[in-house]
């Protein structure tokens, strides 16, 4: 699997597609991979990134390759 990905028609590293998830820089991400789903919003394809926005925690976030919807697993 490749490191970097497309996300709306750029080429996104992971600690870059795990910045558009939060909105902000992340300390460390992990490898993208392509996530078990379907965006909501338009239906296009979702990449999944597991990375870390703090030292105490561990978020795995959701970016559809299409559209703006960004998601993660926190309650």
């Amino acid at each position: 699997m490749p490191d970097n990905r497309v996300v709306q028609g750029r080429m996104v590293t992971p600690k870059k597609l795990a910045e558009l998830v939060e909105g902000d820089s992340v300390m460390e991400a992990e490898p993208i991979a392509d996530a078990d789903r379907e965006c909501p919003d338009c239906g296009g394809a979702v990449l999944e990134v597991v990375y870390m926005p703090s030292v105490t925690e561990l978020v795995t976030g959701y970016k559809c390759q299409d559209c703006d919807w960004a998601d993660d697993d926190r309650d």
